[in-house]
């Protein structure tokens, strides 16, 4: 199912919105410390939403989301429900944030060690997802770049990493809404798929373990996905925006 087609002002909202949510996580990652709490920190992240002009997507009526960011730690891949337990050194920690600026959305996402550099299997999940992402945006080739493409990109750096690739959870649209077609794995066969339009916006974001690819949801949150068998996860996600002949990356700055 292909997107309908944007206006300049639409496209131009999502290039603004992208890099006030690039200047947020930017910003973020310098308030994460050993003892501030998941609260506190979505408590920051709600301020600097209000502050630099955008609303806090997850917290619509549409959404239903508790808080303005998601906070995974450690085998949580993906929406966590932040809390008021302290964060403490060695904790690995996602942070996975959409805004709506005028009327359009950007969603991104990151991972990192609380307190100290990352080493060691965690240093080699951080690089090897991080990487991912940047094959699968590098993939793009413009208009009728397939969504195989992409997938078989971030496969193959997941791979060669012999990290887990989770399935059941894949990349989407995004603008319009937080969540439109079409989805976007992260594995697939080259050539194979939707083909992209100029246009179109996606957010691409690998999630990768140090074990197994099967994920459970039945925490008490309600929300909280984490990898079945306990291990270590990572997530980083972008929005792009498909052009002639390439892609933009909106959320970054």
């Amino acid at each position: 199912m292909t997107q309908p087609k944007k206006t300049e002002a639409q496209v131009q909202a999502m290039r603004d919105g992208g890099k006030i949510l690039a200047g947020i996580l930017h910003d973020l990652r310098s308030q994460v410390r050993p003892g501030i709490t998941g609260i506190e920190l979505d408590r920051w992240v709600s301020s600097e939403i209000v502050t630099r002009g955008a609303e806090a997507t997850y917290r619509t009526k549409e959404v239903g989301f508790p808080n303005s960011v998601c906070i995974s730690v450690n085998d949580a891949i993906v929406h966590g429900v932040p809390t008021d337990e302290p964060l403490e050194t060695g904790d690995l920690v996602g942070f996975d944030l959409v805004i709506t600026y005028k009327g359009m959305k950007t969603d991104s996402a990151f991972s990192m060690v609380v307190g100290e550099e990352p080493s060691g299997a965690v240093k080699h999940l951080l690089r090897y997802t991080e990487r991912s992402l940047k094959a699968g945006i590098k993939s793009i080739k413009g208009e009728g770049t397939s969504i195989g493409d992409i997938g078989a990109a971030v496969e193959k750096v997941l791979s060669e990493g012999k990290l887990g690739i989770i399935r059941d959870l894949v990349g989407h649209g995004v603008g319009l809404e937080m969540h439109m077609p079409p989805e976007v794995p992260n594995w697939g066969k080259a050539g194979k798929g939707l083909r992209l339009q100029e246009g179109d916006t996606i957010a691409i974001e690998p999630m990768a373990t140090l074990g197994g690819e099967r994920v459970t949801s039945g925490h008490d949150d309600g929300w909280t996905i984490a990898t079945r068998d306990g291990s270590l996860s990572a997530h980083f996600e972008h929005t792009v925006l498909i052009t002639k002949t390439g892609a933009e990356i909106l959320t970054q700055l």
